[in-house]
């Protein structure tokens, strides 16, 4: 099983500016382990990571012949920590200090039902705990000292030629775990390494067994977060549909493959989507937004190549897939206005008036800022020859916002209409608001109460 949350190198305690050293984290384990009268060593991804010189600031202490919870309660002591969180299904003890969450396992073994990932764990060797783990990156030992031991024989080799290997079958190490299939993609895309050969095909064969209630949605949003946040989220997407795991992460994404455009595209739908992913920076919600942007053009596609009303389909897909991954309902509801207004700030032209301008940055809101990105994004995963002209709609942008008194909020309320013009709360009285607030965009009123109150009273009817 690993770490609970799955070698998340981000979780760092409250007490970050009090951190301690990996010097003085390691001497605390040396005594820890002498203390409880243990065999112990750091194990999985932070020996990794040290080998690969990357910040891995929670290590995982893996305890020979049953010993590990005696380490965490002793380390937590001389850490002058909280007592260590025991998760009894996994077998493991965690323990949290300035800096680091420290987790401690017995050298166990696991098995596991068909349908399940309750393990069954049984004490086993070091050897069979680490033949039971996910790659032979991560089977190597570290002391306490710093020594790198590498007792299987291949994950200093596969670390140096930066491959992922299963240390058993990768059936067998799919089925303990099938969420490794997505962490083997995520590895991939974080560290740059490639799949061992076997691999896309084990995962080809054991795909169903990705779904819930094996793999929850939260597991899998977890490991999708972390892929597209990565330096390769496009190696990450194409690893997925090599394996045969896009259709059930994101068949939305899965069905754009051979969808067939015309105009500046040079890929067909799912080529494009990729290549715009690729072209964002590295904003979890912007790359959500650019993968499922064009999401609605299979459903849409006519005989002539038009993909009319695409983004309200998409709209809808990329909120329908979103819930489905249980994903945050702030976060859908950004994605959703992204994918929807996409091609808006794509259309510009210079021809544009203020107010056209005036109408994006409203309409866009706090995401105007993602939303122009996620242009950018979408032409440069094409062969549109004036990108440049998104520097001049930015350029506008920028003013209209600075406008003092803005044009963007309404200057009048409904309790004003009605005033002045003696109405009832109704339909009317919200019709005549848009009506002055779209005037005043466009600048045809001050944007004053005063004046759009004196123009009310001159034309009731506006």
């Amino acid at each position: 099983m690993g770490r609970m949350g799955a070698e998340d190198p981000s979780r760092t305690s409250s007490a970050e500016a009090q951190a301690l050293s990996d010097s003085e984290l390691l001497e605390l384990l040396k005594r820890a382990a002498a203390e409880a009268h243990v065999r112990a060593w750091v194990v999985g991804g932070y020996v990794r990571d040290k080998l690969l010189g990357r910040r891995h600031p929670n290590p995982d202490v893996v305890v020979e012949e049953g010993g590990g919870e005696r380490m965490a309660e002793t380390f937590a002591e001389l850490a002058h920590a909280r007592r260590p969180a025991i998760f009894e299904r996994f077998g493991t003890a965690q323990v949290v200090v300035p800096g680091h969450d420290v987790e401690f396992v017995s050298a166990r073994a696991e098995s596991y039902a068909r349908d399940s990932r309750k393990p069954v764990v049984r004490p086993a060797t070091l050897e069979e705990d680490l033949k039971r783990r996910d790659f032979t990156v991560n089977t190597l030992l570290m002391d306490f000292d710093g020594n790198v031991i590498d007792p299987l024989g291949a994950g200093r080799a596969d670390l140096e030629a930066r491959i992922l290997r299963t240390p058993a079958p990768p059936e067998q190490t799919f089925n303990d775990d099938p969420l490794r299939m997505l962490r083997a993609i995520r590895f991939a895309a974080e560290l740059g390494f490639e799949l061992a050969a076997d691999i896309p095909p084990a995962m080809r064969a054991m795909r169903s067994r990705l779904a819930y209630p094996v793999i929850s949605p939260e597991r899998v949003a977890d490991e999708l977060r972390k892929m597209l946040v990565s330096e390769r989220p496009r190696r990450a997407i194409e690893l997925l549909d090599e394996g045969g795991l896009l259709g059930v992460v994101l068949p939305e994404v899965e069905a754009t493959k051979g969808v067939a455009q015309g105009g500046f595209h040079s890929h067909d739908v799912y080529g494009h989507t990729v290549r715009a992913v690729e072209a964002t920076r590295p904003d979890l919600l912007l790359r959500l937004a650019a993968l499922f942007h064009d999401v609605g053009k299979p459903s849409t596609a006519t005989a002539d190549g038009a993909f009319t009303g695409h983004e309200e389909v998409g709209a809808k897909l990329a909120s329908e897939a979103l819930t489905r991954l249980r994903f945050a309902q702030r976060d859908i509801d950004v994605i959703v206005r992204l994918v929807r207004l996409h091609l808006r700030p794509v259309y510009y032209g210079s021809e544009w008036k203020d107010g056209a301008v005036r109408r994006l940055a409203r309409d866009a809101g706090d995401e105007l800022d993602r939303l122009v990105a996620l242009a950018r994004a979408d032409l440069a995963a094409s062969a549109y020859p004036h990108p440049e002209k998104l520097d001049e709609l930015q350029r506008r942008l920028e003013q209209v916002m600075s406008e003092r008194p803005s044009r963007l909020r309404p200057p009048v309320d409904g309790a004003d209409i009605m005033r002045v013009l003696n109405l009832p709360a109704g339909p009317e009285v919200g019709r005549i608001k848009a009506r002055l607030i779209e005037l005043v965009v466009d600048g045809e009123i001050p944007a004053d109460r005063d004046a759009v109150l004196s123009y009310l009273r001159k034309h009731p009817n506006p």
